[in-house]
């Protein structure tokens, strides 16, 4: 009898732990390969932004708004990545799910983003499956399918990894 509750004990506390594990870290969600919906936005350099138009490059697509801390703490590294392989075909994409430009803008000076940023609306999260939670990073691949959704702030080696894979050698 000692020994059923003891187990019993020890399964609570397994499932206790995976609980707040899967709660405190960011997610990958399994995301059977699709296209990625198209959109067409104004970018707050007044130019247009076409998902289409960047065909043949991977495309790491960012849901995030200015007062969103994990958002504010992968920028950087986005950042980065854009520098180190732009030339090699990756494009960042900034969605701001913020509600008007001006905030979007003053924080594109601000952290000096170096990719093009636009502000999105619920209809373009819709379209992506719902954005119930900021940041959600896509991984979209040259021929425009979505190969992975991050949910939630994410180690930027792992998105490296999947945008260097896609890259051409």
């Amino acid at each position: 009898m000692k020994k059923k509750v003891v187990a019993a004990g020890v399964v609570v506390l397994l499932l206790v732990g995976w609980t707040i594990l899967r709660r405190h870290s960011p997610q990958k969600s399994a995301v059977a390969l699709r296209a990625a919906p198209d959109f067409s936005l104004t970018d707050v350099s007044g130019r247009t932004l076409h998902l289409a138009d960047y065909r043949g490059k991977v495309v790491l697509l960012d849901f995030w708004a200015t007062w969103c801390e994990p958002c504010k703490q992968e920028i950087p590294h986005f950042i980065d990545l854009q520098n180190r392989y732009s030339a090699q075909g990756l494009q960042i994409l900034g969605i701001s799910l913020d509600d008007s430009e001006p905030p979007v803008r003053d924080f594109q000076r601000q952290f000096k983003i170096n990719y093009p940023v636009a502000v999105g609306s619920a209809k373009l999260a819709d379209q992506y499956g719902g954005i119930l939670g900021l940041p959600i990073t896509f991984v979209i691949d040259p021929s425009g399918r979505i190969i992975a959704r991050h949910i939630g702030a994410t180690d930027v080696s792992v998105i490296e990894a999947e945008v260097k894979k896609l890259l051409p050698s």
